[in-house]
């Protein structure tokens, strides 16, 4: 049984770990460039391989005591690429300062020009202990972790918008049936409400037990697949398609930098309302949209998540190397909404 001390939580809080980590073959979809996706699935490992350092890993810490291990807070820059079958080496620093959340800087270090030790990715997470409630009930948490244990996901957020009323809304509409595959993006009553006078797309779907963990939670690694599909979504809906610029043009969405809050929780076969809006537009060389995650319960509506990412584009030069452009008209204007 894993015995959680007041030695092995100081460890957790006050002790830097460096862990060799492999990128992942499926993370690469676009020549050997690996996604902000899998990136960012780096970043948890190296905090997941942080606790275990601590001898608190997030089986035992699940198994023996009810807690859940939930990122709930993930902000990453990506400084320079990553690519297939590359190493890196992921240094976890915890930060102090924060009573209720663990909080780590993360740094992602690879080989490049010949310096072994250059910084590739930064971020910065908070993670939580969820307890359990699906199976049993947890009991009191060890003491020594009390105070980062939670009875619920949330992360406090500033300026969120208002949510409108639902009263009258029929929200009866069987839009995301299994015949439905991947959704809807509309017709529906709740998605119109969400975008209405904004340049906003949305997508309403169940969601399915592969995105949860812990028997019933949507995880952060799920809302980071959520932010990627509801970009391709996005940008299929606007003409502007990833296989369509790959075709044309050469382009692929470039992505520098991406942040996830998960505000409540989302939960297994759920109808999870994404909401996907271009914010600003830099010079025609970067874009920065924010996702919003809904749900509905007892007639309300209920915001699981937000996030923000940024995009540029890319035009693959050859299979090793590409650059960045500058968007063009067709491109501007599919992004501004503009017919």
């Amino acid at each position: 049984m894993t015995t959680v001390t007041e030695s092995a939580v100081k460890t957790l809080l006050t002790s830097e770990t460096t862990a060799s980590l492999r990128t992942r073959y499926e993370g690469s979809n676009i020549c050997t460039w690996i996604g902000f996706k899998h990136i960012n699935y780096l970043v948890e490992e190296a905090i997941l391989y942080h606790f275990a350092a601590a001898g608190l890993p997030a089986r035992a810490l699940y198994a023996e005591h009810g807690l859940g291990v939930d990122l709930v807070d993930l902000d990453t820059r990506i400084l320079t690429a990553l690519y297939m079958d590359e190493t890196v080496v992921a240094k976890v620093v915890p930060s102090a300062g924060d009573d209720d959340f663990i909080s780590f800087t993360v740094a992602l270090h690879a080989e490049r020009d010949g310096d072994p030790d250059t910084k590739a990715i930064t971020a910065k997470a908070k993670v939580v202990l969820r307890s359990d409630s699906y199976v049993e009930e947890a009991g009191e948490p060890p003491a020594a972790l009390a105070r980062f244990v939670s009875h619920r996901l949330s992360t406090p957020v500033t300026h969120l918008p208002e949510l409108p009323d639902l009263s009258g809304v029929d929200l009866s509409a069987d839009n995301t049936a299994l015949s439905s595959g991947r959704g809807t993006t509309g017709p529906d009553p709740v998605l119109d409400l969400l975008t209405a006078g904004t340049n906003s797309f949305g997508w309403k779907w169940r969601i399915p037990y592969p995105y949860c963990h812990f028997s019933e939670r949507l995880q952060m690694s799920s809302y980071l697949r959520q932010m990627e599909e509801v970009v391709d979504l996005f940008l299929a809906d606007r003409g502007i398609s990833v296989k369509s610029l790959l075709d044309e043009r050469r382009w692929i969405p470039a992505c520098p930098h991406s942040r996830i809050q998960i505000i409540d929780e989302a939960l297994m076969e759920e109808e999870l309302y994404t909401i996907y809006t271009v914010e600003n537009i830099f010079k025609d060389f970067t874009y920065t949209s924010r996702m919003d995650c809904y749900v509905v319960r007892d007639g309300k509506l209920v915001q699981t998540a937000t996030g923000k990412v940024t995009h540029g584009y890319a035009k693959i030069d050859n299979r090793r190397d590409w650059n960045l452009v500058t968007f063009d008209e067709r491109v501007s204007k599919a992004l501004r909404g503009e017919a």
